[in-house]
Order: C-alpha cells, then sequence, then structure tokens
C-alpha cells in the first residue's frame, strides 16, 4: 500500500485507465510491432507487450494522435512504463 501511494505522490500528471491498440515502433524504420496501452497520462503511459527486449527509446503509434517518442522507465513482465520525451 505503501508503494502505491510513493508512486502516485511522485506523478506529475493524473493517470487515465484505457485500453486502447497501438504499436511499437523500435528503430527509424523498422516494423511497428502490436501493443495495448492500459493507462496514459500528459506525461506517459503503462503498455503491455509481450517483447523480450524493449530498447530504453521507441516510438508509440497511437490508433488516434500523433506518435510520442518515450523512454523505459520500468519493466515487470510484459508491462512497462514509459516516459514522453518529445
Amino acid at each position: 500500500m505503501f508503494a502505491a501511494a510513493t508512486a502516485a505522490n511522485r506523478r506529475k500528471s493524473e493517470r487515465r485507465a484505457c485500453r486502447s491498440f497501438a504499436k511499437i515502433q523500435f528503430a527509424t524504420g523498422g516494423l511497428p510491432r502490436d501493443c495495448m496501452i492500459s493507462d496514459i497520462s500528459d506525461g506517459g503511459v503503462k503498455i503491455i507487450a509481450e517483447y523480450p527486449e524493449i530498447p530504453t527509446e521507441f516510438t508509440v503509434i497511437f490508433s488516434e494522435g500523433r506518435p510520442r517518442v518515450c523512454k523505459l522507465a520500468w519493466r515487470i513482465g510484459f508491462e512497462l512504463g514509459a516516459q514522453f520525451v518529445d
């Protein structure tokens, strides 16, 4: 409980739950791969992606809106958190 409260206090903007499909592009010109967005905020995103290797920087291509360059913040299994850097 304490860890969840601490993590919430570090966030600069409120996260909104969602379940939308998106794509991750690992390198310029690389083929985008499917993923699911489980929540999003003004500063970052939580992603579910079944790929063994996720680079430290990548682009998320949303089904609506513009693509966003992200930096990997954490990863636990198939879930990962990323900070928007653009």
